[in-house]
């Protein structure tokens, strides 16, 4: 693969196993791996949670940019965005000629399911109802999900498979670049 081959960034809901699936795709391809969620947290020495909390949403997506500022020179990094990253489009632009977005697709209703046990750490879902909260975000953010460079059903098939797509995909524009 080039040196210049790209970078992979992961979307999708939150829940959805972006960290997850782009950790092992990364350890799989050798590759550096930064979850924007996890970076901006040790960065501000607080949650994400508490950055909603005493700063608001609209802080934290500065970091955000911030973080996709720097990462525009990367190449060969497997990045998991956190999941509005993709509704703010200056950050989106700064990564997108440097790097393929892969959408992991699943229903509202199974990353609801997946979450329950991490309301406080997911503020955008820390509401009386979460599917509707979560389905509201989907709703909301599924065009700008599909515009992703490529797309798994990531409730369709197993996670293993996901990885190995992810890994499959990432190996493929290293060729093209």
């Amino acid at each position: 693969m080039g040196v210049d081959a790209p970078n992979v960034i992961l979307v999708g809901l939150p829940g959805v196993g972006k960290t997850t699936v782009g950790r092992a795709a990364a350890r799989l391809l050798n590759w550096p791996f930064i979850d924007f969620d996890t970076e901006i947290e040790h960065r501000e020495h607080a949650s994400v949670g508490a950055i909603f909390a005493e700063k608001g949403e609209q802080h934290f997506r500065l970091l955000e940019h911030a973080l996709s500022a720097e990462l525009a020179n990367c190449r060969r990094t497997m990045m998991s965005a956190g999941g509005g990253w993709i509704t703010a489009p200056e950050s989106v632009a700064l990564l997108r000629t440097s790097s393929r977005i892969i959408y992991l697709r699943a229903a509202p209703e199974r990353v609801t399911a997946r979450l329950t046990n991490t309301r406080g750490r997911r503020p955008l879902l820390d509401v009386p109802d979460p599917l509707a909260a979560m389905a509201e975000l989907y709703e909301s953010r599924r065009l700008l999900y599909e515009a992703a460079d490529f797309t798994i059903d990531a409730e369709v098939v197993e996670k293993q498979e996901v990885i190995d797509q992810v890994r499959r995909y990432a190996l493929s524009i290293g060729q093209a670049s």
